[in-house]
């Protein structure tokens, strides 16, 4: 791997995960966002702009990131199967159970004071549901939650990716004799949603596709000659545009209406992987040749991992004491979770500093 994709690499990882904050600090009427989503409420500047980034616009980042992950993990399979398992333990699993508590004990402190115990209650984060005191819900409500349904609840990307890694041998079998019947198969899956607990028709194509890319050598750190990114950026946003206006128009609950979505919701994934990737070329040898970025960009991990339940939470508190300004909505949606970015990072800096054994067993010994 030479120099420039592993820039790409880095920038991309460090990017996709800053811009998950602007799909987790979505903040409309209803906060569930799903690839056939309708919005509810009157088209205005700010549900349009809202639905537009964080359910469009931002949306080539988880596969993305799968494309990364197979790539990385095709590139070092020489290594014994044992020993590559037993380090993603360390590095996906262990990080796993310790966010998970991090962010239950986080939930559990707020719990305790009347006015944040308010803002937990109408964030309304719960994954099963149930947002009362964890005093209430008791001891096995609260293993349930560390361990299966973690108020984090973007961690579950680090365990689809562990199991990916697991089956990861048969994967790669499957890539490499059947690409033709394998690949498709898998695009299949990604585009009819098809999901079973961890394992999900995206991750596994994408991943599968990371795998492709590395075992047949094709060239990903530059542009191809056949590319246009004027062309590529026209479709991206145009596929957006026609698909967040259609979430607005449509009748909901029809599954003519979920069709339409979902064709266009994948349509805008794949254009804005192409467009991104090849794309901003320019972009990333600048960002990466700023120190400062250099450096933020080394606490991905932990940024992933401590966002959430802190936005949730901050944007609720937001929302509650600064509904008097106008577009109050918006201006929450741009400012807080570019403060919350920014604070991770602070406090994985303090961390790495004063505490650099705890934070290289929280981030899997990423970022040293």
């Amino acid at each position: 791997m030479n120099k420039a994709l592993s820039h790409k690499f880095r920038f991309f990882t460090f990017i996709c995960i800053a811009l998950l904050a602007y799909v987790h600090g979505y903040n409309l009427n209803n906060t569930y966002l799903a690839p056939y989503s309708t919005v509810e409420e009157p088209l205005t500047f700010t549900s349009f702009f809202e639905y537009f980034i964080a359910n469009g616009l931002l949306r080539f980042r988880i596969p993305m990131l799968f494309i990364i992950s197979g790539y990385l993990y095709a590139t070092y399979d020489h290594r014994p199967y044992l020993q590559q398992i037993q380090k993603r333990f360390k590095t996906l699993i262990i990080p796993f159970f310790l966010w998970s508590a991090a962010g239950l004990a986080f939930t559990f402190l707020l719990q305790q004071f009347t006015y944040t115990a308010d803002v937990v209650y109408t964030a309304g984060i719960d994954q099963l549901g149930d947002n009362r005191p964890y005093t209430e819900i008791g001891w096995e409500g609260m293993i349930r939650r560390w361990l299966l349904h973690p108020v984090s609840y973007q961690l579950w990307f680090i365990v689809s990716l562990f199991i990916y890694n697991i089956i990861y041998p048969v994967i790669r079998w499957l890539v490499v004799k059947i690409p033709f019947i394998w690949l498709p198969l898998t695009f299949l899956l990604f585009f009819s949603l098809f999901q079973f607990i961890y394992v999900d028709g995206r991750g596994i194509f994408f991943f599968s596709l990371g795998i492709w890319l590395q075992k047949k050598k094709i060239s990903i750190d530059k542009q191809p000659e056949w590319f246009s990114a004027g062309l590529a950026f026209i479709l991206f946003i145009g596929f957006t545009v026609i698909k967040t206006f259609m979430a607005f128009e449509l009748e909901p609950n029809q599954f003519s209406t979920s069709l339409t979505l979902v064709i266009f919701y994948q349509l805008s994934v794949i254009t804005g992987i192409i467009a991104m990737w090849f794309g901003l070329d320019k972009v990333v040898r600048w960002a990466l040749k700023k120190k400062w970025f250099y450096k933020a960009s080394g606490f991905s991990f932990f940024l992933y991992g401590a966002h959430v339940p802190l936005l949730p939470y901050a944007m609720t508190m937001a929302l509650m004491e600064l509904s008097f300004l106008p577009y109050y909505r918006l201006f929450c949606y741009i400012v807080i979770p570019g403060l919350v970015v920014v604070l991770c990072i602070w406090i994985g800096r303090f961390l790495r500093k004063f505490l650099p054994g705890f934070y290289f067993t929280l981030t899997g010994s990423r970022g040293f």
